[in-house]
């Protein structure tokens, strides 16, 4: 399925309206699906149209851009020189949706951050700036076929945040600010 997709999506120029799209939470758990089945571990934040209002409108699908993440001091993973209160900031692929897959009956915003951390960070606060849109949601026939599908996910989101206005702060000084503002 991957291989008629395009490997890096949106505009060379930087991100368009909507986005960039804010979220923030204290991750929870979710399914226990994504690192235990599908090996693609995720941070689960709460679906609350008062407090993201944006979420209930946007189309269900696989989001990309960054999640800044303010880990505890001991947390083995936590970015070395980062000030007490300072959040962490790595590129991240989101779904939102239902997963038809696995029938899910509540909408979810499930996050995989592209670093491999060394420990779960439940209860930690996470802000999310989306920049952009790979796919919409879909079916599988299989586990396989969505594991492959989320990986090249993956390739696409990091391709494109690779590219010069596509960091955060070429998106939006001010979202950028807010991203990694001290709790």
């Amino acid at each position: 399925m991957s291989a008629s997709r395009p490997d890096i999506v949106c505009p060379e120029a930087g991100p368009e309206a909507p986005y960039p799209l804010r979220m923030e939470g204290k991750v929870i758990a979710g399914f226990g699906r994504g690192s235990k089945e599908l090996g693609i571990p995720t941070a689960n934040l709460p679906v609350d149209a008062a407090l993201t209002p944006w979420i209930a409108t946007v189309p269900s699908g696989v989001y990309f851009g960054y999640a800044a993440i303010a880990l505890p001091d001991t947390h083995p993973s936590r970015p070395a020189g980062t000030p007490a209160g300072g959040l962490g900031v790595f590129p991240m692929v989101m779904s939102i949706g239902y997963n038809p897959f696995y029938k899910n009956t509540v909408r979810s915003a499930e996050v995989h951050v592209l670093h491999a951390f060394a420990a779960d960070f439940y209860g930690a606060h996470m802000r999310l700036l989306l920049l952009g849109f790979i796919r919409e949601e879909k079916d599988y026939k299989s586990l396989e076929a969505l594991v492959d599908d989320i990986n090249f996910d993956c390739e696409v989101a990091r391709k494109s945040l690779a590219r010069e206005a596509w960091r955060p702060e070429a998106a939006s000084a001010e979202s950028a600010a807010w991203l990694v503002k001290p709790l």
